[in-house]
């Protein structure tokens, strides 16, 4: 397990907060309202903290779940999303009570869900082998596709305040991880690489504040990083002393309580940062 110092330095982050321990590798984490949902890979059901507590719940039992991936919420529809890895997306209510195999609607429409985040209602969709994003409503009804340059291999997105999207993704064609911001036509309006000293590696996961900040988690560098809108580095959230050269892989950040949800998924913990 990894330990956390009580008081980390300068970088505008408070103690690091053991969540919860898990026997399953943490693939997703999310927070609605007071509970804090977790998916691990392989496993069928949803794992449910107290966010105030840290109290464990009832698990969400999603039958044929097979591969979670990912995990999304949204406040105004107290709805989850699960990204079951190449298969679908299942929506679940918040308590459990309705469980629907959701996305796609139609056979047809074949695309591998590989990460979700929602803003405002509508979830964004990050596809494994189609090199698009795809947008939906809370009806699940398509909103629009990005299809993103040919050498961008994307990670994760999220849109941003001003509704371009923001993508973590490996470039191909340098052989480098970015994260670049791109609009509607998927058209690259700007790119962080890192530092020459120290470029990005894997991203997996990034996350927005309401002024527009990305948190980056900087998988292999061992580290968390902020970027502000225009994608320039404001410093290192925390650091690989800090996360004691453990990786992490999934991020959710809490707008109304300025918190940062940070699941490590090798060691299959969850830890609770505040960020101010």
């Amino acid at each position: 397990m990894i330990k956390l110092p009580t008081q980390l330095t300068d970088e505008g982050c408070n103690v690091g907060v053991l969540l919860c321990v898990l026997a399953n590798y943490v693939t997703g984490v999310t927070q609605l309202y007071d509970v804090v949902y977790i998916v691990c890979y392989r496993f069928s059901a949803i794992r449910r903290f107290s966010a105030s507590t840290h109290e464990r719940l009832t698990d969400i039992d999603v039958k044929d779940l097979h591969k979670p991936w990912d995990i999304a919420s949204c406040k105004q529809t107290s709805q989850v999303y699960i990204a079951d890895y190449e298969e679908c997306i299942w929506r679940v209510s918040s308590d459990g009570a309705d469980i629907r195999r959701w996305i796609p609607k139609s056979p047809s429409d074949t695309f591998t869900p590989w990460r979700l985040s929602v803003t405002a209602t509508r979830l964004l969709v990050t596809s494994y082998d189609t090199n698009e994003l795809l947008q939906f409503n809370a009806c699940g009804d398509e909103l629009q596709r990005v299809q993103l340059p040919v050498y961008m291999y994307p990670c994760h997105a999220v849109e941003s305040t001003t509704g371009t999207f923001i993508v973590s993704h490996e470039n191909t064609q340098l052989h480098q991880y970015q994260v670049s911001e791109v609009d509607i036509e998927g058209q690259v309006m700007r790119q962080f690489s890192g530092s020459r000293l120290l470029p990005l590696s894997f991203t997996p996961h990034i996350a927005t504040d309401s002024k527009g900040n990305i948190f980056v988690a900087d998988k292999d560098n061992h580290r968390i990083l902020l970027l502000d809108a225009q994608l320039a580095l404001q410093h290192v959230i925390v650091d690989e002393h800090q996360l004691n050269n453990e990786r992490p892989w999934c991020l959710c950040y809490i707008k109304e309580l300025g918190k940062l949800l940070v699941g490590f998924r090798d060691i299959s913990v969850v830890f609770v940062f505040d960020v101010v």
